[in-house]
């Protein structure tokens, strides 16, 4: 199978539908997190998804387009998908969805700097520049007089953010042998028994109110699921990931919604320096993909 051919704006849309549908699943696993432990929390969300896209996969290429190539990048996909998870969904336990996702963008840096070395891709400074002005947000909205950046909760968004960033490499290199299909059916899979066993000795009984909450959760995940791995397999790593910083916008009108609560005004001179860089960084991917090539002489 050959790598799939990039294409930049469809990559940029199917990014920012991922990006809005896993913010209300996000929604949804907050608040399964105050009656389930993260574990359970995780293995409920890969559960939940599974029978949508596996549904979705049988039509689109039958059982034959769910096997996989490189089934050990299979099995490390899964590992970090349940750390990734559980991880997350700890934090969102105690933090605001807007202050988990401004942690949480380090990992399109992250994802540049793996890109590099691991995809072969070129950043060049001009990029790397909107991207580490879009880190100074970061840090503004991590001012030390605002929540703890060292507290437990921020640093397993930490820990998730890493998780996320390998794990968003190896969906350009699986996409070379493996189909978006088995990428998808096998994570999931994988997310529901890997945390499900790790959730067996606090495991709780699911209530019966929350059976809706848990289907939309499902819904969600499944069309952020399909999007997210579209948008890797036909764009750039390094020129998509930075559209994640539209989560934080998610992120304060579910606050908001849901939770009655409001970002300051700190929160919003970060969050719009973080939007400035990724506005930059789309207009630079437009520039570089009118632009003629450019050969440099020897």
């Amino acid at each position: 199978m050959t790598p799939a051919p990039t294409r930049p704006l469809r990559a940029s849309l199917l990014m920012l539908t991922a990006v809005a549908a896993f913010s209300l699943m996000d929604a949804g696993l907050k608040q399964l997190s105050a009656h389930y432990p993260a574990f359970q929390v995780a293995a409920i969300r890969g559960a939940a998804s599974l029978p949508f896209v596996l549904v979705w996969a049988l039509r689109r290429g039958g059982w034959h387009g769910l096997r996989p190539v490189r089934w050990r990048l299979h099995l490390l996909r899964g590992v970090l998908g349940v750390a990734m998870m559980a991880s997350f969904v700890y934090a969102l336990k105690s933090l605001p969805l807007a202050t988990a996702y401004s942690i949480f963008f380090v990992a399109p840096l992250l994802v540049t700097a793996l890109s590099v070395p691991v995809l072969g891709e070129h950043v060049g400074p001009r990029r790397w520049t909107a991207i580490v002005v879009g880190l100074l947000g970061v840090l503004v909205l991590l001012r030390p007089s605002g929540d703890g950046f060292l507290s437990l909760a921020s640093l397993a968004v930490l820990l998730s953010a890493v998780m996320y960033a390998v794990s968003a490499v190896t969906v350009r290199m699986l996409s070379r042998t493996d189909t978006t299909q088995s990428m998808m059916v096998w994570l999931l899979a994988l997310l529901a028994v890997g945390a499900g066993l790790l959730a067996l000795p606090a495991w709780q009984p699911v209530r019966l109110a929350d059976a809706m909450l848990i289907l939309g959760v499902g819904m969600a995940g499944a069309l952020g699921q399909y999007a997210i791995t579209e948008a890797f397999r036909q764009g750039e790593a390094s020129m998509i990931a930075p559209l994640e910083y539209t989560a934080l916008v998610w992120g304060v009108l579910l606050d908001l919604a849901l939770w009655h609560v409001l970002p300051d005004a700190i929160t919003w001179l970060g969050a719009a320096i973080i939007v400035g860089s990724g506005l930059y960084l789309l207009r630079r991917e437009r520039v570089r993909a009118v632009s003629p090539a450019v050969v440099t002489p020897p």
